[in-house]
């Protein structure tokens, strides 16, 4: 069940998050017979890394992101860490992560329906998109899935649950708007699927 993926550029190689085994791994990208675990015991769902090489893993049943600087096996806890929940301190079921040049990190939250930005060194987010509870408002999200933002600060998001949509969350506001799919699940020009 692998989830996520990137490419480390320096290491010539892919860290993969291997959520069934609770792991993530470490690919050569070229003549790759096996892997090497490079973390171990966590609900691995999306990863990512900054300019520096610090890897950043969301636990999903931990309800946490932490990151891991070269060389480090633990990591620290940069977003949630406090349990599941909805409270700005919190995170419930975190799945993808995005880090910004600041090191702020964005992450999608599947059963708060939100996107979240944890500023570095913050002990609490801010909703950056949803939060609505779940539908296909354009004020809401269902299961939101992958997420990137912009240099703009603009969000962007996989709305899968019922919606099947992206959506665009322009920095500061409340409402955010469909870029594609959003027409029901299917096979159509206009429809995306999962």
């Amino acid at each position: 069940e692998p989830h996520d993926m990137i490419i480390d550029k320096e290491r010539d190689s892919l860290i993969i998050c291997d959520r069934s085994n609770n792991r993530v791994v470490r690919w050569p990208r070229r003549n790759g017979t096996s892997g090497e675990t490079i973390i171990s015991n966590i609900d691995c769902n999306g990863l990512t890394m900054d300019e520096n090489g610090s890897l950043y893993v969301t636990d999903f049943g931990k309800h946490e992101v932490r990151r891991y600087r070269r060389g480090e096996s633990q990591g620290t806890v940069i977003a949630g860490g406090n349990g599941s929940g909805n409270r700005l301190n919190q995170l419930s079921y975190p799945r993808y992560v995005f880090v910004d040049r600041d090191h702020s990190v964005y992450v999608s939250e599947w059963r708060n329906d939100r996107v979240m930005k944890w500023v570095e060194g913050a002990k609490q987010g801010i909703v950056v998109a949803g939060d609505q509870g779940e539908g296909n408002g354009l004020t809401q999200l269902s299961y939101p899935q992958g997420v990137v933002v912009d240099q703009l600060g603009t969000v962007y998001v996989a709305d899968q649950g019922g919606n099947q949509r992206i959506m665009r969350w322009p920095k500061g506001v409340t409402q955010g708007s469909v870029i594609a799919g959003g027409n029901g699940e299917g096979g159509q020009s206009n429809q995306l699927y999962g």
